[in-house]
């Protein structure tokens, strides 16, 4: 049995399996502070990136912690730079998510509550791609 658990293919689902609950911890976080933003009045193209900004600091600490993390202590400088490659991933993502926004509010009407929902079958496996082989992967180590 514990040759199962350390097959390659399986290690690999268990890495992914990790990312989808820390990434779905993320949506919530990132989607109840835009929705919070919402129901104080904030803009939605404002309130998208304040989601994002609070949403990566719990992305980065959990991935880096859980899933991509080799569990050894890191300096500080170590982290610093890894956090900027998250940013850096997570923002690309937040990008496209953002001009699909405009696509579905203004073009297509759909309600603005809803458009973020729609996005997240394209950003959460991109972001998992960048993170385990550009922000995570051997060489960010």
């Amino acid at each position: 049995m514990k040759r199962f658990w350390h097959h390659p293919l399986v290690e690999r689902l268990w890495q992914f399996v990790k990312f989808g609950i820390v990434g779905l911890s993320n949506t919530l976080i990132s989607l109840a502070v835009y929705e919070a933003c919402l129901a104080l009045g904030v803009h939605y193209l404002l309130a998208d990136p304040i989601g994002l900004v609070v949403s990566v600091v719990n992305a980065y600490y959990w991935n880096n912690r859980c899933v991509f993390g080799d569990g050894q202590k890191k300096p500080l400088r170590h982290h610093v730079r890894m956090y900027f490659k998250s940013l850096a991933a997570y923002g690309g993502t937040f990008v496209l998510n953002w001009l699909l926004l405009l696509l579905w509010v203004e073009a297509v009407r759909v309600p603005q509550w809803l458009a973020p929902f729609l996005n997240l079958a394209i950003t959460i496996p991109l972001n998992f791609v960048v993170n385990k082989y550009w922000t995570f992967g051997r060489k960010g180590r």
